[in-house]
């Protein structure tokens, strides 16, 4: 299953409710706009329950859209517009590839297929350890760094060759192997 793909029916064990805290971020973000337009604060509402929880069951989309004040279709419409929203659980290191045409004329596909043996998964899975999950991306605007990945939506890894892969999956292995923070 895609990390992108429809919530599952089942959901994990875990406590699906936003935090204390994360209602206060929430609303901290809200208070940025007029009171009539607190649903503007909806991407930043998603990345503070994805934050804290790591991906976006339908509960807490309904909750956050309770707490906008707006339909939850409209909640998940933006989650699922957007590729930096885990519609279902992902690993502790989620690895998006770009795929488009400038990284993969570019070594892209060699580059998913390391990948691929390394991690022994295929693109929208999860390592049975828990530890990475594998997915396609659209063009992350560095093609001239081709090609490139995103670990964890927040750092950009350019001119990835087979070292280069094998030395952040090192990094990676031994970040995983320490306590969650």
């Amino acid at each position: 299953m895609s990390a992108h793909a429809a919530a599952p029916q089942t959901l994990p064990a875990g406590d699906y409710r936003l935090s204390a805290e994360s209602l206060r971020r929430i609303e901290r973000e809200t208070a940025k706009y007029p009171a009539e337009q607190r649903q503007s604060a909806v991407l930043a509402a998603l990345a503070i329950a994805q934050e804290q929880l790591g991906w976006l069951p339908a509960v807490v989309q309904e909750e956050v859209a309770a707490v906008l004040q707006m339909a939850p279709v409209a909640v998940y419409e933006v989650a699922t517009f957007y590729h930096m929203f885990n519609l279902s659980p992902v690993g502790r290191h989620k690895i998006t590839v770009c795929t488009n045409l400038p990284c993969a004329l570019s070594g892209a596909n060699a580059a998913a297929r390391r990948l691929q043996q390394k991690l022994g998964i295929g693109f929208g899975q999860t390592t049975g350890d828990g530890a990475f999950t594998l997915t396609q991306g659209e063009c992350m605007g560095a093609c001239g760094d081709a090609p490139v990945l995103i670990v964890n939506d927040r750092q950009m890894c350019s001119f990835m060759d087979e070292s280069a892969i094998d030395a952040l999956l090192a990094t990676l292995a031994a970040d995983t192997a320490k306590p969650a923070r």
